[in-house]
């Protein structure tokens, strides 16, 4: 959960569930703010030191994006431009420290999901975005509080020690 094209892919599905429910117009900008965020961040030099700053923002901000979905009347425009925003900027942080400038795309399609989403919101079917966004919401509290947890047996190899 610390490298590759996970995390980015998570924040960018998350994202992709809250733009679903954000109007239809400000679908392009967040798409276009999203790409050029995180491709400048991707290539962008991120100091080393901020690895673990770098992926509890990124938990985070999978968390925050995919509660949005729960919020009355969906995403404002404002609100959508920032959330996009934030992806970008963790999802590029976290491919420039821990993964190759090529999990980017992998990464960023799965913002793509406001598609089929976005379809289904008319219907009972948008109880399977909501639910899909709720496991997001698990899944980063998760990975966010797993840092956090003190190095005891079972969790790193100590017996090579």
């Amino acid at each position: 959960m610390r490298g590759g094209a996970l995390p980015p892919a998570l924040v960018s599905l998350a994202l992709g569930l809250a733009l679903a429910f954000a109007p239809r117009g400000i679908w392009r900008l967040s798409l276009v703010t999203l790409t050029v965020t995180a491709t400048a961040l991707a290539i962008a030099p991120v100091p080393r030191g901020w690895l673990d700053f770098v992926f509890l923002g990124c938990w985070l901000s999978v968390a925050a994006s995919a509660a949005t979905v729960h919020l009355p009347g969906g995403l404002r425009p404002r609100w959508a431009f920032a959330a996009s925003l934030n992806a970008g900027f963790w999802s590029g942080a976290v491919i420039a420290l821990s993964g190759s400038r090529l999990d980017l795309l992998k990464a960023l399609p799965c913002v793509l999901v406001l598609f089929p989403a976005a379809l289904g919101l008319g219907s009972r079917a948008m109880i399977a975005a909501k639910v899909a966004a709720s496991w997001l919401i698990a899944i980063a509290v998760l990975a966010a509080t797993l840092q956090f947890l003190p190095v005891t047996p079972g969790y790193m190899p100590d017996h090579l020690d």
